[in-house]
């Protein structure tokens, strides 16, 4: 039976609507049923959604209901959650958040006693448990509250960037009005940086709302004033940054990934010198890395598919385009506030503007709708298209490439090119798009 609740991140919907708080109650049960534990003790993480007070306390009668404790812990990022599961000893975490999306939406990821997200087989018996008769716990559990949770995750991050002297830095972050508007501050500024902070009054409703790493005009404006070195942009759960440089120009994932593996890679930290990326990475990305001797592992989109390449292999660092980089020398998922660290340690006293980890080639994406997934599926099947993704490829071979994949989410046929120079770029791309375009119409 294929899952219906759980996406590539746990569940995820409009707060109310799809996900009520009768839901969040039913999925936190099954979750602790399902744990089949004596007593266990379930962390409850959540950002700075006005619903997410509601699914706070739905789940923590859900956890009770089942006979397990539920230690709130407020509004901390989400990567707080594993570090503290695992600081802790507790059994399970559910953390309340939409990551980037608009405050009208929200979610639940759950991870386990180790600090990794559950499992697929996980999930899915637990949209089985959904399903199961209520059974009543022996006792009913307790609810508290987890005092210290953001002083044990400052804790996390000085004692792992102790060395990291900030002084003399200033430091711009926008906060999306998320969950790290009180954590990044606090760490950069311990950490000798002088720190001015936009997007940090949440409001429940103001979340990822024309700030944060989706949104930069804010950051780009204000570096572009010049009262600051570097900036950086969270998003609305935390676990993702983007960077901008005094300039005011913007440092996606596969650079700040690029920085950070080359300097783990000199410091000889880098684990089996190898670093997993997604195939949206840029081309030049792969060529940096060979240059320093760094081996390239190629995922599917979505950090989940990141993180088991991580672990098949037995390597530590990884990310994506969109600022989702996992450092498992730190912790086990993705976290905007290390990785911003990580980048300022990577750089030691050269400046930002001043980066060289890897050159970028021109990109293009261009996204071509279907009317629906059965025309989406010939398209990719015409000969015509894959002529065409073959005969582009080739004369790209060394210099660049081409990327025609179907959408996971929508119908959509995404065309993704890059080559040396901008007007390439433009041609081939549009080409391509020319070629699929046409078998849809077909």
């Amino acid at each position: 039976m294929a899952r219906q609740l759980f996406g590539t991140d746990g569940v995820r919907g409009r707060a109310g609507d799809f996900l009520t708080a009768e839901l969040a109650l039913g999925l936190a049960r099954a979750a602790v049923a399902h744990a089949k534990q004596d007593r266990p003790q379930v962390l409850v993480v959540r950002d700075t959604r006005e619903s997410g007070e509601m699914l706070e306390s739905a789940i923590a009668a859900g956890v009770t209901a089942a006979g397990g404790d539920a230690l709130l812990a407020g509004v901390l990022p989400t990567p707080a959650a594993p570090l503290l599961v695992r600081r802790h000893s507790l059994h399970l975490a559910a953390v309340i958040s939409a990551s980037h999306n608009p405050y009208e939406d929200n979610g639940i990821k759950l991870f386990a006693s180790d600090g990794f997200k559950l499992h697929d087989d996980d999930e899915h018996a637990i949209e089985a448990e959904l399903e199961r008769p209520l059974t009543s716990p022996a006792r009913i559990g307790r609810v508290r509250r987890l005092h210290g949770a953001l002083e044990d995750y400052l804790r996390e991050l000085h004692v792992r960037f102790a060395g990291l002297d900030l002084s003399g830095h200033r430091v711009l972050l926008d906060c999306a009005n998320g969950a790290t508007y009180r954590a990044a501050p606090e760490i950069f500024r311990r950490l000798g940086a002088s720190v001015d902070v936009l997007a940090d009054q949440p409001d429940g409703r103001n979340i990822n709302d024309g700030c944060g790493s989706t949104h930069l005009d804010a950051v780009i404006e204000a570096m572009g004033r010049g009262d600051h070195d570097v900036g950086f942009a969270f998003d609305g759960d935390g676990d993702r940054v983007l960077a901008v440089d005094r300039n005011g120009l913007v440092v996606d994932g596969d650079e700040l990934v690029a920085l950070a593996a080359i300097h783990l890679r000199e410091r000889g930290t880098l684990a089996g010198d190898g670093v997993a990326v997604t195939v949206m990475t840029n081309y030049g990305f792969h060529t940096a890395m060979a240059a320093h001797g760094v081996q390239v592992a190629t995922t599917a989109v979505g950090d989940r598919y990141v993180l088991d390449e991580l672990r098949k292999r037995g390597w530590t660092l990884g990310g994506e385009q969109s600022g989702h980089i996992i450092d498992l020398g730190f912790g086990p998922s993705g976290d905007g506030i290390a990785s911003a660290l990580l980048t300022l340690e990577a750089l030691g006293r050269r400046d930002l503007a001043d980066r060289d980890a890897m050159h970028k080639l021109p990109q293009r994406l261009h996204n071509i709708r279907a009317v629906d997934r059965a025309s989406l599926t010939a398209a990719m099947e015409d000969i015509a298209v894959k002529t065409a993704i073959d005969t582009e490829h080739a004369a790209l071979a060394g210099r660049g490439r081409v990327l025609v994949r179907a959408s996971g989410t929508e119908p959509l046929i995404r065309v993704m090119v890059e080559a040396p120079s901008n007007e390439e770029t433009d041609a081939v791309c549009g080409r391509l798009a020319a070629v699929v375009e046409q078998a849809l119409a077909d």
